[in-house]
């Protein structure tokens, strides 16, 4: 089975052409709406919702989602359930193997909330990027791959890049401000790095699971989901028990909590909706206009101070971006993973 056959359904009535932009417009709309839903839905007055809660409950969206997607592949009920019989329920091996990512992933979502909860948007957008640091680093290491010259240089702009968005965060005013809030910055920063780490190791680890069978992509992630819920519901007992139990798993959810589930839920499958109709460099040019977008409008809602060393650090991510993703026509295909986890 082809790589590009399995990383999008065959499912949408238009054109290649047009789905090309309406992705790449959807995946840029998602990913700015995202960081600028989370930062507000966790920094607003009332009550706080669990962010063990809002993970289990982005399992369980992608969980039906993917079983949904599968059904409409497979052209019927049954076939669908023949394939998650026999390749999932059958080769209990198998499923197990997709344990590891599993865990990793539950625990990366949670990170990714507390990084949300103490990083404005812009910052938390800029900082995420270095995901690509660290998938380069577990791909070369683990899958043994290499990278071009022009990749390597793309790594460093982005280290400095995120160096000068951070440090941008010490300037007089900022770190009092974000004190006098109820938030830690260097706590969000760590948060968002160890995120970042997890997020690389687990997307090789899946890529690796997923090239090295003719599985699909949908019943790889049925899989994850399915092993992610049950390690999800533990982190909410351990880690949040007694709150659930005093006032239920639902606390403090409304539309905009819900709306933030279904955004990181649906995120990864746009992401193989995107490689699947565009490129990689449209899709790390919908990245970049994403962060564009999280500071213009953090800006408006969110009383962020816009610095010259904050925009500097900024264009040298966006640049990371557009170098890393460059891919001359002669050479292989570039660094990626086709998990649609990956958002």
């Amino acid at each position: 089975m082809r790589k590009e056959d399995i990383q999008a359904p065959t499912m949408f009535p238009l054109s290649d052409s047009s789905m090309k932009y309406v992705s790449l417009v959807t995946l840029t709309v998602q990913n700015a709406l995202l960081g600028l839903c989370t930062r507000y839905v966790r920094t607003r007055p009332g009550d706080m919702f669990l962010s063990t809660s809002a993970v289990l409950m982005g399992e369980l969206v992608k969980l039906f989602t993917c079983i949904a997607i599968l059904i409409v592949t497979e052209r019927s009920l049954d076939r669908a359930w023949y394939a998650i019989k026999t390749q999932i329920l059958q080769n209990k091996i198998d499923t197990l193997k997709v344990g590891v990512p599993s865990l990793i992933y539950t625990i990366q979502n949670n990170l990714l909330y507390i990084a949300a909860s103490n990083l404005d948007a812009a910052t938390y957008q800029v900082t995420y990027q270095l995901k690509i640091l660290t998938t380069a680093i577990f791909a070369v290491t683990l899958l043994r791959r290499s990278l071009r010259p022009l990749q390597w240089v793309a790594l460093l702009v982005l280290l400095v890049g995120v160096a000068l968005v951070q440090l941008a965060q010490s300037v007089p005013g900022g770190a009092e401000a974000a004190a006098a809030a109820g938030q830690s910055p260097l706590l969000g920063f760590c948060a968002a790095l160890a995120a970042c780490f997890l997020s690389g190791f687990a997307g090789i680890y899946f890529e690796k699971i997923l090239k090295g069978s003719n599985v699909s992509v949908w019943i790889r992630n049925v899989q994850l989901s399915s092993l992610s819920l049950p390690l999800a519901l533990l982190t909410g007992l351990l880690t949040d028990g007694e709150v659930i139990a005093a006032k239920g798993l639902l606390f403090g959810f409304d539309a905009w909590v819900w709306f933030v589930v279904m955004q990181n839920a649906m995120g990864g499958l746009l992401v193989a909706v995107v490689v699947k109709y565009a490129d990689n460099i449209l899709k790390g040019f919908a990245t970049s206009l994403a962060i564009i977008i999280s500071c213009i409008v953090s800006i408006y809602l969110f009383d962020f101070q816009l610095t010259a060393q904050f925009a500097l650090g900024t264009a040298l991510v966006l640049l990371a971006v557009f170098m890393y993703s460059y891919q001359p026509k002669e050479a292989a295909a570039p660094l990626t993973t086709v998990s649609s986890k990956m958002a």
